[in-house]
């Protein structure tokens, strides 16, 4: 439909336009959750139903539009979406399981407002990630490097949710300790940057982009860095802030020796 075809195109650089403004604004404003949680967003949820409601979008969106696409029928389209679907199974469901359960953790209340702006993110990007591999990547049968970029990328989307989930694991697991209030991680990675969970989030997409090959997994991929570089930065300055000699000050925000 050409309606539907406009709509994805004017999405897509939507989405593209975002990026920076988005790198600037936190740069500056910390989105005010988890660490950086403060008073004055609005009403608050529990972080659990607030992670299980803004990142539902990515399952029920993508399901709703997958059969949709000419391309459904066609089993690569299916190997294609499953990495996607198989991180936000994890990010919509486990991952809220597992804060609920650490009933030691203090209580730090998810504003509304921010709930709503993710939401209307995954939203917007499902729709974009799901149309593109059901319905307007209409190479499959012609694109000879299917599997070869399929396969590499799938290698870097794999490290990085291993490193993902396990750093996850580690952070959650920490609150459960003592008063459930923050520790300074020292455990492998942890070691080496402040936030190897989001840069094995960032790995994730980057292969997602090389795996895909498209325009759409590419604009995917900036925005995250657009909105966890920013927050790795942040975070490591909150550490320093809050435990001072007892944070390692070579410690890195995100990328080991690096950044």
């Amino acid at each position: 439909m050409e309606s539907d075809h406009t709509l994805f195109h004017y999405s897509l650089l939507g989405l593209y336009l975002i990026i920076l403004p988005t790198w600037i604004n936190l740069y500056f404003i910390q989105a005010p959750y988890g660490k950086q949680n403060h008073l004055g967003w609005g009403p608050t949820v529990s972080p659990p139903l607030a992670w299980f409601f803004m990142e539902s979008p990515t399952l029920w969106l993508t399901l709703l539009l997958f059969p949709f696409g000419q391309q459904f029928s066609n089993p690569k389209s299916f190997f294609l979406i499953s990495p996607y679907l198989l991180h936000y199974f994890n990010r919509t469901v486990l991952y809220p399981l597992r804060l609920s359960r650490n009933k030691n953790a203090q209580s730090k209340d998810f504003p509304v407002s921010i709930a709503l702006m993710a939401f209307g993110f995954n939203l917007l990007n499902a729709y974009l990630q799901a149309r593109w591999v059901s319905h307007y990547k209409d190479d499959y049968e012609r694109d000879e490097l299917f599997w070869w970029k399929f396969l590499c990328g799938l290698l870097i989307f794999v490290v990085g949710m291993r490193l993902n989930v396990w750093a996850d694991e580690v952070l959650v697991g920490l609150k459960k300790q003592g008063d459930g209030g923050y520790k300074v991680p020292r455990r492998k990675l942890f070691e080496l940057v402040t936030c190897p969970n989001y840069f094995g989030e960032i790995l994730e997409w980057f292969g997602w982009a090389v795996m895909t090959c498209s325009w759409v997994g590419f604009v995917f991929f900036l925005y995250t860095c657009a909105n966890l570089v920013p927050r790795a930065r942040a975070s490591r300055y909150w550490y320093l802030e809050k435990f001072k000699d007892e944070f390692p000050n070579d410690r890195k925000a995100m990328i080991p020796f690096q950044y």
